[in-house]
């Protein structure tokens, strides 16, 4: 049996359920609410990016989640414990009884069985990686299973228990074409209708299973509208009543607003700049061009002039992390070393580069805040070529192993979330390991380090804490050195307002890139 060392990912875990609690008033009335970006899938195992969570985690929940405080709590999981041994653990696991689908369907063991077979198939999901270390699922009762590892996954525990519960018997009735129009979870909103780039329409479900952590409102109205003007006009004449992504401008304009509350708080997600090293003759595959990227890009500037402070600067693993290390700091701006060490690469007269950069506001200011890096790239002889993506495109450019155009050859505004409270497992794995067709590893990523590789497996497979994070620290340095998986800049505020006199929030905000509606009501 694993020791009480061992264990200590998941003892905090087990002691913190949220019990069921008897039945409250039943939500009523509508709200009309405006997103600045829109999911791409609502199904939770063909999700590729954080903003699918936007939808994805209204409907649907995992066994784990972090609460309001970022403490992370039981969910469906009324308990859990880590056994087996040190080499091989299992995970035993028993879910809540009474908890239903949207559909009327009891969840059961056998619905996470099926979520785990379709998020282990590389033919369904893009993360089937994060399953490759479960060597077996165990049905023990309709309440209760066990996940057998052949070896031990620390990040598995760290990211909410990986499964989503997906119900088996409905969507083997539907098919994947008729989950995808119609998709059905345990989450407290159901879908109504799905308008891609207008609207999203919610119900609150009735029989949903947490009745003190609820909606207080009957149907939410989701708009899209990605134009920061639009969407603000939108909030100002009253068409919407909650708008997130506040532009950075108008923040302490919205504060002053006497009927309007605002909340900036810390996004889960982490922005770099990535570089295409892995293109034949790709100036970036010297470190030193890569460390002059480095020192040419004045980020506290950009997050004080172009983000009007609304962003933190980190360097690798933000604060509050796994592996966090107060002692580590960006490399610093300094223009003459940027332009030093490009002449010592061969690259006395600069080089010309494309600068793929994302325009949606998948973050607020995300496409100025590009444009600023840009030029001050060019600024020390990296001559920035701007092309402007919106987000379909984005994200498909920097997909590894994908048929149609070439790969990203240059340089791109990247993102990939370590959550909250926040780990880096899952990221570094996307972006900092090398790219393994068919393996989910480095499914985004332009870096290949044999060594780096070695370590991002190495730290998945400890379940110590404490010896963990003492790797991730030191992968964490050697990453800063030589400017492997990316520049990392700065982890975005996200700014979000509502008319006080209309909307109300009962243990806001909940963790989700904060715009999760777990518990959004109507002020009585």
């Amino acid at each position: 049996m694993l020791s009480r060392r061992d264990l200590v990912l998941s003892a905090a875990l087990v002691a913190a359920s949220h019990p069921l609690r008897a039945q409250g008033a039943p939500p009523q009335g509508s709200l009309t609410l405006a997103f600045g970006a829109e999911p791409t899938t609502l199904d939770p195992v063909r999700y590729s990016a954080g903003v699918d969570t936007y939808g994805v985690g209204q409907l649907f929940e995992q066994l784990t989640r972090p609460d309001p405080s970022g403490v992370m709590r039981n969910w469906l999981a009324e308990s859990y414990e880590v056994v087996g041994t040190a080499e091989k653990p299992i995970i035993d696991i028993r879910i809540r009884r009474g908890v239903k689908f949207h559909n009327g369907d009891p969840l059961t063991a056998a619905d996470f069985e099926f979520s785990y077979q379709r998020l282990r198939d590389p033919a369904q999901s893009r993360w089937s990686h994060l399953q490759a270390n479960v060597e077996r699922f165990e049905i023990v009762d309709d309440h209760h299973f066990r996940l057998h590892f052949k070896q031990p996954d620390a990040v598995y525990v760290e990211r909410y228990l990986q499964l989503w519960a997906t119900p088996k018997r409905y969507f083997e009735q539907v098919g994947p074409e008729g989950f995808a129009r119609a998709p059905v979870g345990t989450g407290p909103w159901k879908l109504v209708s799905w308008k891609p780039k207008e609207e999203m329409q919610l119900e609150a479900f009735d029989d949903y299973w947490n009745r003190d952590h609820r909606p207080g409102v009957k149907n939410v109205t989701i708009k899209f509208i990605p134009e920061d003007l639009t969407r603000v006009a939108a909030f100002r004449t009253g068409a919407v009543d909650w708008i997130d992504a506040v532009p950075p401008a108008l923040v302490e304009e919205f504060k002053a607003m006497p009927d309007v509350e605002t909340t900036s708080v810390i996004s889960g997600n982490n922005l770099f700049l990535n570089f295409g090293t892995h293109m034949p003759n790709s100036p970036f595959k010297d470190v030193r061009v890569r460390q002059a990227a480095a020192h040419a890009v004045n980020f506290d500037t950009i997050i004080r002039r172009v983000l009007f402070g609304q962003g933190q600067r980190y360097a690798e693993i933000g604060e509050g992390s796994s592996g966090y290390d107060p002692d580590l700091k960006p490399l610093p701006f300094d223009p003459r070393k940027a332009r030093d060490l490009l002449r010592q690469a061969g690259f006395a007269n600069g080089f010309d580069t494309p600068f793929y950069n994302l325009t949606t506001p998948r973050e607020p200011n995300i496409k100025e805040m590009g444009e600023a890096c840009a030029t001050y790239l060019t600024a020390v002889g990296i001559r920035c070529r701007v092309v402007q993506l919106e987000y379909g495109a984005w994200i498909n450019l920097g997909r590894r192993g994908r048929s149609g155009p070439p790969d990203m050859d240059g340089i791109i505004s990247w993102m990939w979330s370590h959550d909250v409270p926040g780990d880096p497992g899952t990221a570094w794995a996307g972006h900092l390991h090398s790219f393994q067709a068919g393996q989910g590893w480095g499914s985004y990523s332009y870096t290949e380090d044999a060594e780096m590789d070695a370590l991002v497996k190495e730290q998945r497979g400890i379940m110590d804490r404490e010896k963990r994070a003492a790797l991730l620290r030191r992968i964490a340095r050697r990453k800063r050195d030589e400017v492997l998986g990316g520049l990392t800049s700065y982890r975005p505020l996200i700014t979000i307002a509502w008319r006080k006199d209309k909307v109300s929030f009962k243990g806001w905000p909940w963790p989700g890139y904060y715009r999760n509606l777990q518990e959004i009501g109507l002020k009585s």
